[in-house]
């Protein structure tokens, strides 16, 4: 309990860009997990939503750096 130092985990989610566009806030969050990147759109003082990112064949976009990081655990 006390003495023991945890290993600094890293976060769940991770933001990777943070593009703004008038009124509206949109990140890219990345799952640290398996890579998945996902958009978060929220219009200021209003409601907002999350989505996977897709290709052109409906699967998820992975960030390949965070896949490769997995990988090489």
């Amino acid at each position: 309990m006390f003495g023991e130092k945890k290993k600094q985990e890293e976060p769940r989610f991770v933001e990777t860009m943070v593009p703004n566009e008038g009124g509206y806030i949109t990140r890219i969050l990345v799952d640290t997990e398996n890579g998945i990147q996902y958009l978060f759109a929220e219009s200021i003082g209003a409601a907002g939503g999350l989505t996977a990112l897709l290709d052109e064949d409906g699967k998820p976009l992975i960030n390949e750096a965070y896949r490769r990081k997995k990988e090489t655990e």
